[in-house]
Formats: structure tokens, C-alpha cells, sequence
């Protein structure tokens, strides 16, 4: 079965699913875009990892590669595999050295694992055509909030900018870059405060309304 390389192209808040994200993921030779539903935890997990934040304690996917690293098994690839019933299904690939073995894992799990150990992300064929969604239908919404963007713009020239600090950041439609995520989520982080996390995390769902 061919295997169709993927990028992670940023995560925005959910709309359809209070306290989720949307981790975007791209077909590196392609036009196509692979939408996942994943945790506050995960989106965490994946965000600080992208940002090389350095948490002060090892979150669970740090404590999984410190465990294979010491056991000596290497993370060759994620597979995300299948989609059943709106579910999707992937594999981590894992090598010993001598034997090369899968574990199933959710799509998150295996993405925030993955990135840990720097390997790629792969989906197949049938995954890709029955959830991907087309580039050129994504382009045309962009252009829309680009062009609400432009007149906020307008009508903001004369006023001074605001703190980043004293108000939260604007986004069209709710949504949320991975930039912006991690901004809000890194403090917490630091002191290890996933209660404030917690409430980061419905504030981004008062947005969405």
C-alpha cells in the first residue's frame, strides 16, 4: 500500500467540538489537507514540541521516548491508517534492531510521539479520499478572512496597538494559529498549571459562541 507523506500545517480551536483543536495536516506532494479532532493535552503536547518549549517535568510523551530510548527501540514512522465510522486509526512503526514492529495508537498520541523522535508522518490513499479536503476550497475561505482582515485594518490605522498582554489575540472566525496557542499555553506550562491551561481552553470556547 502507498504510503502519502504528511506535514503539520498549524491547529485551530475547534467549532464543532467544545474544548478540541483541529490539527491540519498537509499532503506534502499534493493540494490536499487531512483535518483531525484532537484533545486540549495532545494539542499541548504537539504545540510545545513544535516550539521546542521545554516543560519543567516530562509530559506523557516525553516519558514514552525516555522509556523506548532506554530500552533501545527506535520510532521509524507514523502511519495514520484508517478511517472507520469517523474514526481515525494510526500506527507507530518501531524497530529493536533486530525486529521491526507496529503499535496502535489515536492520531494525536502517535503525531506527539513522532515529532519527539523527528520521524515522518504518513497517511494512505483511501484515509486521504474520504476526509481530505481539497486546497482550492481552502483558499477561497482564506481569501474571505483576508479580506475582513484588510478592513479591520483600515479602520485601525489611527489607533495605537494594544498589549499583547492585556488583551487576547483576534482572530477571524475563532480561530486560533499555533503561534498564538502556545503564546497562552507556554506560562501555564512553565508552572505547571493545567488548571489555567483548563481556562485557556474556555476562553478559546466562549469565542466559538
Amino acid at each position: 500500500m502507498k504510503k502519502i507523506p504528511l506535514e503539520i500545517l498549524g491547529l485551530s480551536s475547534s467549532q464543532s467540538q467544545s474544548g478540541s483543536f483541529a490539527l491540519i495536516l498537509g499532503e506534502k506532494h499534493g493540494n490536499r489537507r487531512l483535518p483531525i479532532i484532537i484533545g486540549m493535552f495532545e494539542a499541548q503536547s504537539i504545540a510545545i514540541q513544535i516550539e521546542k518549549i521545554s516543560p519543567n517535568r516530562p509530559l506523557t510523551h516525553d516519558l514514552f521516548k525516555s522509556f523506548a530510548e532506554h530500552v533501545h527501540v527506535a520510532i521509524i514512522e507514523v502511519v495514520i491508517s484508517d478511517l472507520k465510522e469517523g474514526v481515525f486509526y494510526s500506527r507507530i512503526v518501531c524497530s529493536d534492531g533486530a525486529t521491526t514492529f507496529e503499535i496502535d495508537a489515536r492520531p494525536s498520541d502517535a503525531i506527539a510521539i513522532g515529532l519527539r523522535f523527528g520521524v515522518p508522518i504518513f497517511t494512505v490513499e483511501s484515509v486521504l479520499s474520504e476526509a481530505g479536503i481539497i486546497l482550492s476550497d481552502l483558499d477561497e475561505n482564506a481569501e474571505e478572512d483576508e479580506d475582513d482582515r484588510d478592513e479591520d485594518d483600515e479602520d485601525d490605522d489611527d489607533s495605537p496597538a494594544p498589549s499583547p498582554r492585556a488583551t487576547e489575540p483576534r482572530e477571524p472566525s475563532g480561530q486560533v494559529s499555533l503561534d498564538e496557542l502556545t503564546k497562552m499555553l507556554a506560562q501555564a506550562l512553565e508552572k505547571e498549571d493545567y488548571e489555567k491551561a483548563a481556562k485557556i481552553r474556555d476562553e478559546l470556547n466562549k469565542r466559538n459562541g
